[in-house]
């Protein structure tokens, strides 16, 4: 899928993804990604706690796109963005990648964790 183009001035948008892949900054990025402001990094999934656990003073909630579907967040993995006071909002990854977008482009302080599609 291929999005229309948004204002951007500080953060890099999705620009498409595909089965295994995003498109972003016109590069191709396989499997889980992280973008926050100008930076995209592969993401390690729910695993992967301790690089989004980073951005608390960057950001004011982290959308995490699940994957094709929208499904529950992991009980262990909510807690510890509890106990920092992270908020996240799980949405299915074509519905997180598009929320990103128009928040960034809005110039809000947010960053997405995407699981591929």
């Amino acid at each position: 899928m291929h999005f229309n183009e948004m204002p951007f001035e500080d953060a890099i948008p999705v620009e498409g993804y595909g089965p295994g892949m995003f498109r972003i900054a016109g590069q191709v990025h396989q499997g889980a990604v992280l973008l926050c402001g100008a930076k995209v990094v592969p993401w390690g999934g729910y695993a992967d706690r301790d690089s989004l656990l980073e951005l608390k003073d960057q950001i004011d909630f982290i959308i995490i796109g699940t994957g094709p579907d929208m499904t529950h967040l992991p009980k262990e993995f909510r807690e510890v963005f509890e106990a920092a006071e992270i908020g996240l909002e799980p949405m299915a990854t074509p519905t997180a990648a598009r929320t990103y977008n128009v928040l960034a482009s809005e110039g809000r302080r947010v960053a997405v964790a995407l699981l591929a599609v």
